[in-house]
């Protein structure tokens, strides 16, 4: 049995995949993948708006094109720009890396109708996950558990819509089909609540997304929040890296995610995985996706499907010691998988806290220039951060400026490491959620493990009295 540490599942490569790829997102993940690139001895061609000018990876390009000024919409989502520098660079590939961009079939089916590989999966299956309802029925049909709900888009009806949720039984969560991101949802408690709620729902979904369909589903009352790691090649092979625990979070938004998850038996997160694998072979999925889950009382319910590389993917990297971005290139080059699900075995405890530019308890932004900037190191310790001293945080992004990434041969190693790392980290100049993490990192109940989705809301709560 070969295990994923050893040097032979990343073998040195003779000849690259791929001569060029274009990186079509920014931050920490854009340099996670030119990082990527460079192992297998790829060029990466960056793009960038005026904001991100001076950007670590920016500079250590080996080819960067300005496709805009500083808002989104007029650079890094902006389609024809991006495939336009494709052209102009004579890119093989574009990799959306995990913004708006990793998750539009549109764009996925621009990009290879342009002639270029996009770096994901097809746009049939970004799609089909895409579509809320669409990705539960593809699941029920797959064998997959899901929360139980309405079995497709919610009709006009308020007497059909009532009986809905009296069969589910409440509290009952109307979703948007099309949402993502922890937006587009609404919890009621209550029958005199429910119309009003879906109507309100569907409004706001058609804004936000395009599509007003909405759905019902149980809301769980003490769920953790668990994701099961898939990595797939063209070839019909599959396999699951284990699972995180992504539950410390608040209002969808996760802040510390783990892998192992605390206290689940591992005979519960092998027959999950082992159907999340057959439901990758069913739907012909390619590249690297996450499935999500709820998890209470011995049960798993799946939600949604990610179909792109999630900032928590160090986790699971350290577990398994499979470098999830590297394998992504190789599958989407038609590579078949360079090892087998029984050659994954995982190896002690990780954690990670994301460092966002906001203040630790109101989670307003902190743009502004970072003065001092110092990481901890030492054994088992790794950070994923684009910034440095002098670096100016844009106001016109997400707030997240790194990850500090820590393993261990336990649990209880992993925690003592990552405070020590908190305790190491300097940053000055803006304000960041590292106070935050340090609090949490000592907090009794998360050190015991098996904190639910709603945790951190109350602890907040509580704090704030």
């Amino acid at each position: 049995m070969v295990n994923p540490f050893s040097s032979s599942s990343n073998p040195a490569r003779e000849s690259p995949v791929f001569k060029k790829i274009l990186i079509a997102n920014r931050g920490e993940i854009a340099l996670r993948i030119q990082r990527a690139c460079r192992e297998l001895g790829i060029k990466a061609v960056m793009v960038y708006s005026e904001a991100d000018r001076d950007a670590k990876y920016v500079k250590l390009a080996d080819e960067a094109v300005c496709i805009g000024p500083a808002p989104s919409q007029q650079s890094y989502l902006n389609m024809p720009a991006i495939i336009s520098a494709a052209e102009v660079t004579d890119a093989e590939a574009i990799h959306p890396g995990y913004g708006f961009l990793s998750e539009n079939a549109d764009f996925a089916e621009r990009v290879e109708k342009s002639g270029f590989q996009f770096i994901g999966p097809t746009p049939e299956s970004i799609r089909i996950m895409g579509d809320k309802v669409a990705a539960k029925q593809a699941m029920i049909r797959a064998g997959v558990p899901c929360v139980p709900g309405s079995d497709g888009e919610l009709p006009e009806d308020p007497v059909q819509i009532r009986r809905i949720a009296r069969t589910i039984g409440y509290p009952v969560i109307i979703k948007a089909a099309g949402g993502g991101g922890g937006r587009g949802m609404r919890v009621v408690h209550t029958e005199a609540a429910l119309v009003n709620a879906v109507q309100m729902t569907r409004a706001e979904a058609g804004v936000a997304f395009g599509n007003p369909a909405v759905y019902m589903e149980k809301f769980l009352q003490n769920p953790r929040h668990i994701e099961i790691q898939i990595l797939a090649d063209k070839h019909k092979n599959a396999v699951y890296l284990g699972e995180r625990d992504c539950s410390m979070q608040r209002r969808h938004q996760k802040i510390i995610e783990e892998a192992p998850a605390p206290g689940i038996a591992r005979r519960l997160i092998e027959r999950i995985g082992d159907r999340c694998v057959a439901a990758c072979k069913k739907i012909g999925y390619r590249g690297a996706g996450t499935f999500e889950f709820l998890y209470e009382n011995g049960e798993f319910y799946f939600i949604e499907m990610n179909t792109r590389v999630q900032v928590e993917h160090p986790v699971t990297e350290l577990i398994t010691g499979v470098d999830i971005v590297r394998t992504q290139i190789l599958v989407a080059a038609g590579e078949k998988l360079p090892f087998t699900q029984r050659q994954i075995q995982l190896r002690g405890h990780a954690i990670e806290c994301r460092v966002n530019a906001e203040d630790p308890y109101k989670f307003t932004p902190s743009p502004g220039r970072i003065t001092m900037w110092h990481v901890p190191g030492g054994p088992g310790v790794r950070v994923d951060s684009h910034v440095y001293a002098n670096y100016f945080v844009p106001p016109n992004y997400d707030s997240m400026i790194g990850k500090i990434i820590v393993h261990g041969d336990t649990r209880e190693q992993a925690l003592a490491r990552m405070q020590t790392a908190l305790l190491e980290t300097v940053v000055e100049g803006i304000n960041t959620n590292i106070p935050l993490h340090r609090e949490l990192m000592v907090d009794a109940k998360f050190m015991a493990g098996g904190t639910n989705i709603h945790y951190l809301e109350e602890w907040l709560s509580h704090r704030a009295r």
